[in-house]
């Protein structure tokens, strides 16, 4: 329909400059005829126009029905997920319930188990071969904090039964390390006592044994 009107525009146009051009020599009949033509062309034109825009006006109406029907579509789809989401979260409370209930489980068996551990004294592992001695890699935890001062442990109440370690003849706290020296009488050292603050890699002997080994 554009390349039409298109077409038929330059029609006009083109019959319009001609009648100007031969006004002046044409005959009354022949300018009648002449402007007659140049009329039905603008006619044919308008209905063009018209049927453009009557064409124009339907696409218009149908995208924007099919619009509305999407926008129903979509409205109805927004509501079913609202509906199954709300009917989620409604079952969702009783299985958080449950899986914080078992937190709350695992933790106090943790700090139940945690606190049988911390009773126990810190024993020295000694294993023999027939032929050697395997070396056997030993730390130990303590029932005081890693930052539990010395001077803190001694002002709390001792139990007399409790056995002592390292060169300071205290109980058990903070981090210790095991002598490697299997008949060691102490066996176990505090971390700064020994002047240390990381457990060394390998073996590690006491002061004691390490002037005991030199004497050899």
């Amino acid at each position: 329909l554009e390349h039409y009107l298109d077409n038929l525009m330059k029609k006009i146009d083109k019959a319009a400059t001609d009648y100007l051009n031969k006004v002046r020599h044409m005959s009354p009949e022949k300018r009648t005829n002449q402007l007659n033509q140049i009329e039905s062309m603008f006619s044919k034109s308008r209905e063009f126009g018209d049927d453009k825009v009557s064409l124009a006006m339907q696409t218009y109406e149908m995208v924007d029905k099919h619009i509305r029907k999407l926008d129903a579509e979509l409205a109805r789809f927004e509501a079913d997920l609202k509906d199954k989401s709300s009917g989620r979260r409604k079952e969702l409370p009783e299985g958080k319930n449950s899986a914080k209930k078992k937190c709350e489980k695992d933790k106090k068996k943790r700090k139940s188990i945690k606190e049988e551990f911390e009773d126990e004294i810190p024993k020295k592992k000694k294993k023999k071969g027939p032929i050697e001695e395997e070396e056997v890699e030993v730390s130990a935890l303590s029932p005081f904090p890693l930052s539990t001062h010395p001077s803190d442990v001694l002002d709390m109440p001792v139990d007399p039964n409790e056995p002592t370690y390292c060169l300071c003849n205290q109980v058990s706290y903070g981090e210790m390390i095991g002598c490697d020296n299997l008949d060691c009488p102490i066996e176990w050292f505090h971390f700064a006592c020994v002047q240390l603050k990381t457990k060394p890699k390998g073996k590690w002997y006491c002061p004691r044994c390490q002037e005991e080994r030199k004497k050899k």
